[in-house]
């Protein structure tokens, strides 16, 4: 049983639980017109996640859900693109920390324009002072707890168009709303799934790709100097809604651009 419910019409409860205590989970889903990109990569996620938070909802459900959304928004938008967001939640009900058992967890359903296309000659990015800790027992979950993340996307301004976050041992994590990517003369390089808190579908998609094409993708600790160091042939940044983005300069110092990714991994060709 999955309580859902649509933003226009009021929202979620105030004694929602995500709204009381963060516990949720949220999915972005881009849209053009009534299909989206990567739609069974962020379900599976969806329930996924959800099971390691111990929120009952099945595959069913959240398919349910999708196409009654895309009913719901997508006809009167046509072709063009949007976000379609999903915010499943506890469910609602009691004071204090601990869960009722028998909670019926609720859904959120949202509808947004899609932001502006990324420039191909590439994004300036720069570093945060915001560190990032992840706790394993959620890491890749992409939880409604994003409190580092406000905090670090309030140091954007002018063109930064994104701030890299580090863990406590100095080592580049994931952006804001990105995962990150490295090309280098010896292969690809991307954090490792254990360290990120976001571990993003997009990301997920791109490393399926690579790996077919028999590319060498290394997951493992990431630092500045990798980027800045001269084996380095590309930077990107993954998001399942603006796509792969290259930085062209990273806290001051240009880097090479190569826009090749983009077009190999497109997330257009994953509509459905």
């Amino acid at each position: 049983m999955l309580g859902v419910f649509w933003a226009e019409d009021g929202g979620l409860p105030a004694n929602d639980r995500g709204l009381a205590y963060g516990d949720g989970l949220f999915e972005t889903i881009l849209m053009v017109g009534t299909r989206g990109t990567l739609v069974g990569y962020h379900l599976d996620r969806l329930v996924r996640d959800a099971g390691r938070l111990g929120i009952p909802v099945t595959r069913a459900e959240a398919q349910d859900v999708f196409a009654r959304a895309t009913s719901h928004y997508g006809h009167s938008r046509a072709d063009t693109r949007w976000v379609l967001k999903l915010i499943l939640t506890r469910g609602a009900g009691g004071r204090g920390y601990r869960p009722d058992p028998d909670m019926t967890p609720n859904l959120l359903v949202s509808a947004s324009a899609a932001p502006p296309g990324v420039p191909s000659e590439g994004v300036a990015v720069t570093y945060s002072r915001i560190p990032l800790t992840v706790n394993p027992l959620f890491a890749g979950i992409k939880s409604l707890n994003r409190l580092e993340q406000v905090m670090a996307a309030r140091e954007l301004s002018g063109d930064v168009f994104e701030v890299l976050q580090s863990n406590g041992d100095g080592e580049l994590v994931e952006g804001t709303r990105t995962n990150l990517l490295l090309h280098t003369t010896e292969g690809w390089i991307t954090p490792p799934r254990d360290s990120l808190a976001v571990a993003g579908v997009m990301r997920d998609w791109v490393l399926e790709r690579l790996e077919a094409r028999g590319e060498v993708v290394s997951e493992r600790p990431l630092l500045s100097e990798h980027i800045t160091g001269p084996a380095c042939r590309a930077f990107y940044l993954l998001n399942s809604v603006l796509g792969v983005v290259a930085v062209r300069n990273l806290a001051g110092q240009d880097l090479p651009v190569d826009s090749g990714l983009a077009t190999i991994c497109d997330p257009l060709e994953t509509l459905e």
